[in-house]
């Protein structure tokens, strides 16, 4: 089997004329050739309010770029057919594709509802700030242009325990409906962090969970997607999750159906007790080993790298780790901002693509730049992919000792030619590591792949030896062979 490496194809900023689906369309089989096997894709539907939206103001999940509606028939990306076409690039590629889930809220209802309702505290939901009284919510979603194709399912305000705007007043607040509670089962940040945005979504209702679980199966057979990226789980229902998941992938035994949540907490504990509640049906972006990389970009050669993977869920889960750098939520301008130093990039790249725990999910904004903030392609990112999809196999040794400098090695094995990579890692000043590779390779040469090195090492009759890297640098290390192949394709 080869190693798995998704890309979230799409940035917060990326250009808003639609035509991210025909640059996938374009791009499908490059990504494949350097070793991407996953991609994300940005959420499809049709969003509230304007063209240019993300997607996570979620309005219609069934136009996918299909119907005039929101001023527009193309969503940010592109049409349902280049959608479609997209989709079916990467497959002939041999890439498999994961769909941007948001089924935390609805925004830009056609109409709004009367309902009874009271304003609670914004930093703990639990407390009241007023009695109950009638406010005008946006939660009658009756999707005109589409008229009901696909489904004839109507959000009203039966459907949600709460909203962020009354329209009698035309006042921002968090109104909680009368008759309907909090999710238990959540996130208990500012109390209780079911309400996240939009008019929110109660999945306690019958016929809510009858119609996500009936759009959710609609959706893979309408697209052939593989799996899923599931957006704001922390503020969504584990159980709701738990019996979707469960029971979309028993009506779908032929796939396997991948999913990975969005669970942004830094705290590892919280991501270990979501696992459980979900029984391990899904894995979990690594939040906190984001936090540790975005730490030491800023530390100036002062963190303590002995540090890095600790409490963290390359550590506690890595089997439901997928491990990033950077995304579009963690970019420059965003509520969660919280951007890896530049400088830092190609460090943090060679941390997760290169360690044999998790499955790495490069950013687009990191492979194509982000114009809008000025930030440039990070070099040698391909690069990286490559070795970790042809080369970075067998049996794993940690050097994870120093705080200065720490490394590991691979010891490759028979069913991937050449594989076998040393990996060394220096936040400040360089220097070597003795490591361990494999007796195996005895008198070989090893290169610097990351070419920054010229000098060759030599692999002890112990299969010991020593690794360098520069300062503030990593240099990932492989067989001659290994280097010459990849020297042809370098970026």
């Amino acid at each position: 089997m080869k190693n798995r490496t998704i890309i979230q194809y799409f940035e917060w900023y990326v250009t808003g004329r639609p035509v991210l689906w025909r640059k996938c369309m374009m791009q499908a089989q490059h990504l494949a050739d350097f070793g991407i096997t996953d991609v994300w894709l940005p959420p499809a539907y049709k969003a509230g309010f304007y063209e240019d939206n993300v997607g996570y103001a979620a309005y219609d999940l069934y136009d996918l770029g299909e119907f005039d509606q929101k001023g527009t028939i193309p969503t940010k990306y592109g049409t349902k057919d280049e959608y479609l076409l997209a989709i079916e690039a990467f497959h002939k590629a041999g890439i498999e594709v994961l769909a941007d889930v948001v089924l935390n809220h609805k925004i830009g209802a056609d109409e709004f509802d009367v309902v009874r309702a009271h304003r609670v505290n914004q930093n703990n939901r639990c407390e009241r700030q007023s009695e109950d009284y009638e406010i005008s919510a946006p939660t009658n979603f009756t999707f005109p242009g589409r008229k009901d194709k696909y489904s004839s399912f109507h959000w009203d305000a039966s459907c949600f325990n709460s909203c962020d705007w009354d329209n009698h007043n035309g006042q921002s607040n968090i109104y909680q409906f009368e008759n309907h509670e909090w999710a238990r089962d959540v996130n208990q940040e500012n109390g209780n962090f079911d309400f996240l945005m939009g008019a929110n979504i109660d999945f306690s209702v019958p016929k809510v969970k009858e119609e996500l679980m009936k759009w959710g199966q609609w959706y893979l057979d309408f697209t052939g997607i593989d799996g899923f990226r599931l957006d704001a789980v922390k503020h969504i229902s584990s159980s709701f999750y738990t019996e979707w998941l469960d029971i979309i992938r028993k009506n779908n035994p032929q796939k396997k159906l991948f999913s990975v949540g969005e669970y942004w907490h830094g705290d590892i504990h919280c991501l270990h007790d979501y696992l459980e509640q979900v029984q391990y049906q899904m894995s979990l972006m690594d939040v906190p080993l984001h936090y540790h990389i975005m730490e030491m970009s800023y530390a100036e050669g002062r963190y303590d790298l002995r540090n890095l993977f600790k409490n963290t869920l390359l550590q506690w889960h890595p089997e439901q780790a997928v491990t990033f750098v950077d995304n579009h939520d963690s970019q420059p301008g965003q509520a969660l901002s919280s951007f890896v130093n530049p400088w830092m990039k190609q460090i943090a790249y060679a941390i997760i693509l290169l360690h044999e725990d998790g499955i790495p999910c490069i950013f687009y904004g990191d492979l194509y730049g982000i114009p809008c903030t000025r930030n440039i392609p990070i070099p040698r990112i391909r690069t990286m992919v490559r070795i970790r999809h042809d080369y970075a196999y067998g049996k794993q040794h940690n050097y994870i000792d120093d705080p200065d400098l720490i490394g590991w090695t691979r010891e490759g094995d028979e069913e991937h030619p050449d594989s076998g990579i040393a990996v060394v890692i220096a936040d400040g000043q360089g220097g070597s590591k003795r490591m361990y590779i494999g007796e195996k390779f005895a008198g070989r040469q090893f290169r610097d792949c990351m070419s920054k090195i010229r000098t060759t090492v030599t692999i002890g009759a112990d299969g010991w030896a020593d690794f360098s890297t520069q300062e503030k640098s990593a240099t990932v290390w492989g067989t001659e062979k290994a280097f010459e192949t990849l020297i042809i394709n370098m970026d």
